[in-house]
């Protein structure tokens, strides 16, 4: 078993699809996601800011920077947790989105979480050609 890392987030990602706010007609593909982030190190450690890389199906990058989520800051002790929901819009029906988190610990270290690149759907099956 690996030893706790002293400087380590878990994140979590489950992606929706919302088409009650999508115009797939006009080429609007509305998602949202739900992030989990638990602090799974060894010391208390707070959220700063985030970097998402977001590529539609057409291989257009948007990137978004800001500081920290949805208005928050998390301040997470070893094993607290952090929930929160977010969205973006795609002039696609698929797409992915990746990031990363920066913190700060404590004790004053600074280092970023990576976010592992996850898949925006409309979950529609179509024939590829």
């Amino acid at each position: 078993m690996r030893p706790m890392a002293k400087y380590q987030f878990q994140v979590d990602v489950v992606p929706h699809f919302l088409p009650e706010q999508s115009s797939p007609e006009q080429g609007l593909y509305s998602f949202a996601y739900t992030i989990t982030i638990t602090n799974a190190g060894e010391i208390p450690a707070q959220l700063i800011s985030r970097h998402w890389i977001i590529t539609n199906a057409n291989g257009q990058v948007e990137e978004v920077k800001g500081l920290g989520v949805v208005g928050h800051q998390p301040l997470l002790k070893p094993g607290e947790a952090f929930e929160y929901t977010s969205g973006c819009r795609l002039r696609t029906a698929h797409g992915t989105m990746r990031g990363s988190y920066f913190c700060v610990a404590e004790d004053g270290e600074r280092f970023e979480v990576d976010i592992p690149p996850f898949v925006l759907d409309d979950g529609e099956r179509r024939v590829l050609h």
